[in-house]
């Protein structure tokens, strides 16, 4: 059973979608104008592996996530970009869309390579400017909407549940609104569903002459119409759209449809540098390209993963460096399992072969062997049982090194030369599917031995022969090349063999 702390109520919930095994999901895009920067990894990281999850859990999830590719920001930056003294409305509108494009390229090149998975949809809010326009008026004709010389806002105050998600009542929320300076609207929180046109913007026809949706009507109108549903089962996006941005969703579309918006609302914390909220405005942000050029992906993945999605992270090299060590650990288990593996497959008599001739060959214990197997299937149930729990990846983690340690344990145990080495085989290919179904099937870590079978068998073979040829300074290099990659090797009157160490547990 899945619980989820839904936003909404301040507690968790068992996650009951509207139509199992359907889940209707849709989280906030990105308003393409910039890089991301590391705060948007995080928000997508995190939704990325609430959409791993409840796959692997049998639902079918219908994820969408939307470009916000018409907003004052885009406009401000297409201005800017033009260089003209005063540029042409054609200008604007034509540089408007080269920016989005080029953002949103910039984020599927990030997503890609943190290994987030796509979404089933990616809507634009250019491209349902015909929907967007028929809920405004929806909005209108109901009044909870009022016009303004060609804008339409809606009237906060019609709708009686305003401020359910945020927790806040309205006098509350009138000093943090983050609203446009307008006089002319009958409350400081009243938002724009449509924005008359400015004479060097972008804009469509409407019935309310020319102009350009809010921001907020945007998602609404997205979410609904490509998820064909008035009420989603998840919401999410970043704890700052909490409000007015979703506070807002929920009027809007409440008041058009009549219906819940959404069952549960999920919202991941800030990353922080120094304590302080990491955002553009403030200037205190890293790209996610700049943090991948000092550090792999899958590091930065880690790192996100490293706490809970509702707690804040604090960013800093420190904490970068603790996920690369992280990160090398599993890297060396899968190299360890995966040498002993192909050691086995190629020709036992190469890595347990007897120490003497004299020395009798003993069978693996099977007493040790089937409470290696107990200790894996717990791991692997505890760490289900915590991602069932609010997918609390840290915790998750923490049973991923659990698998690690007993698994190099049990590996130190092989006897050398044993007799029943085919059923330590099955032992270990079970024990390396769950591994590797929980680490990158679930929270989407790549986490790859640092040489391949392959490379580990060649580099094997041509030590040997540089031995043969006495060429003692290359086997020598290559010897090192596979301690390097954590790979011991012993030599033994009957060839090399392999010695997993247990260098961190």
């Amino acid at each position: 059973m899945v619980k989820i702390y839904n936003t909404l109520s301040r507690q968790k919930e068992e996650f009951v979608p509207q139509n199992p095994p359907d889940v209707k999901m849709y989280v906030c895009g990105i308003t393409p104008y910039d890089e991301c920067h590391i705060g948007h990894a995080r928000c997508y990281v995190v939704f990325d592996v609430i959409h791993r999850y409840l796959e692997y859990k049998k639902y079918k999830v219908h994820y969408v996530q939307n470009f916000t590719d018409i907003d004052d920001k885009i406009i401000n930056r297409a201005k800017e970009s033009t260089q003209a003294d005063a540029p042409s409305l054609r200008d604007v509108k034509e540089k408007t869309k080269e920016i989005a494009k080029k953002y949103i390229v910039d984020y599927f090149a990030q997503m890609d390579a943190l290994n987030v998975k796509k979404t089933d949809e990616y809507p634009r809010a250019t491209e349902h400017i015909d929907e967007i326009i028929k809920v405004v008026k929806e909005l209108v004709d109901r009044e909870y909407a009022y016009l303004l010389d060609g804008d339409v806002y809606f009237e906060v105050e019609k709708f009686k549940e305003y401020g359910k998600l945020s927790h806040r009542n309205c006098e509350e929320m009138m000093p943090g609104a983050r609203v446009e300076v307008d006089q002319r609207k009958k409350s400081p929180l009243d938002f724009a569903l449509w924005k008359s046109a400015k004479e060097d913007e972008p804009s469509w026809d409407s019935p309310w002459g020319k102009g350009r949706p809010g921001w907020h009507i945007e998602c609404s109108v997205m979410s609904m119409d490509h998820l064909g549903s008035p009420t989603l089962d998840i919401h999410g996006g970043g704890q700052d759209l909490i409000f007015p941005h979703h506070e807002n969703e929920i009027a809007q579309s409440e008041s058009c449809t009549g219906k819940p918006f959404a069952k549960y609302w999920l919202h991941n914390a800030f990353v922080t540098v120094n304590k302080e909220k990491m955002s553009k405005s403030l200037g205190n942000f890293f790209t996610i390209r700049e943090v991948l050029e000092k550090y792999d992906p899958m590091v930065v993945r880690l790192f996100l993963l490293s706490a809970h999605y509702r707690q804040p992270m604090d960013f800093s090299d420190k904490e970068l460096d603790a996920a690369k060590e992280e990160l090398e650990r599993l890297n060396r288990f899968q190299n360890n399992i995966l040498f002993l593996l192909q050691s086995f497959n190629v020709d036992k008599r190469d890595f347990f072969c007897e120490e003497s001739e004299g020395k009798k060959r003993q069978e693996m214990d099977k007493n040790i062997m089937n409470k290696f197997s107990n200790d894996i299937d717990n791991f692997k149930n505890k760490f289900l049982e915590t991602m069932d729990d609010d997918f609390n990846t840290p915790k998750a983690l923490g049973y991923l090194h659990e698998i690690v340690g007993v698994t190099n344990i049990f590996m130190n145990k092989i006897p050398v030369g044993a007799l029943n080495i085919d059923k330590v085989s099955e032992v270990l290919v079970s024990t390396q599917k769950i591994f590797n179904r929980l680490s990158k099937e679930i929270l989407g870590l790549n986490i790859k031995p640092g040489l391949s079978a392959a490379d580990m068998g060649g580099l094997i073979e041509l030590r040997e022969k540089a031995r043969k040829n006495k060429d003692w300074a290359a086997a020598d290099k290559i010897r090192k090349e596979l301690q390097d990659k954590g790979i011991t090797i012993e030599d033994t009157p009957f060839g090399p063999r392999l010695i997993i160490k247990n260098k961190i547990i």
